[in-house]
């Protein structure tokens, strides 16, 4: 694999899960909180959360800008939940100040499966996967539109909830809750292909 570090944004949210299911794939992970923590990393995870205040803490912790140009020169990034909404091109229902990413090619409605209250778990089929992965849905984005150059891996009632673009994935659910690490695998798979990784 021609990467050195996968770098899991610790801003806000469930962080500790995602590096616990990198490290139990052997790969070594670094927590992101500075640009100068960005610049050591070469992929990035974005967890879930509070999608409002990881877009504010992007900008006074000065990283907003550093990985908007890491992400326009490849480098590959897996967002989950509020990571999810921080990829997408359009947010219906965020905050007026919410800033997002554009880097994969979907509509997303912020808490589209409804509040905390909602939460549910089902088993979903993923493409690729032999068995079923048990998705973990938590104040979850719904995905409403999506570009023809958006591969779809699973969905659920009839949404897509597991997508990926070039260097982008991204999951509606939580899949660091369950010790199923097979999703993780899938995106570092996108860290090896030739050419995904470039330094700003």
């Amino acid at each position: 694999m021609d990467v050195s570090v996968v770098g899991v944004l610790a801003l806000q949210g469930g962080f500790a899960a995602h590096e616990h299911a990198l490290n139990e794939l052997g790969v070594a992970t670094a927590q992101v909180r500075t640009p100068a923590d960005l610049e050591r990393v070469d992929a990035l995870v974005m967890p879930g959360g509070e999608s409002t205040t990881m877009s504010r803490l992007l900008e006074t912790s000065g990283i907003f800008d550093q990985l908007n140009a890491r992400l326009r020169v490849g480098m590959p990034v897996f967002g989950t939940c509020a990571g999810m909404i921080l990829l997408a091109t359009e947010v219906l229902d965020g905050r007026p100040d919410q800033k997002s990413f554009a880097a994969i090619d979907i509509t997303v409605r912020r808490n589209g499966y409804g509040r905390q209250v909602d939460s549910f778990e089902t088993d979903i089929e993923v493409d690729g996967l032999l068995t079923s992965f048990h998705a973990v849905f938590i104040r979850a984005p719904k995905v409403v539109s999506f570009a023809p150059t958006v591969e779809v891996l699973a969905s659920y009632d009839g949404s897509p909830v597991l997508a990926v673009q070039g260097h982008v994935m991204v999951a509606s659910f939580h899949p660091e809750l369950t010790a199923d690490i097979r999703l993780h695998a899938r995106f570092l798979q996108l860290i090896s292909t030739p050419s995904k990784v470039t330094r700003s």
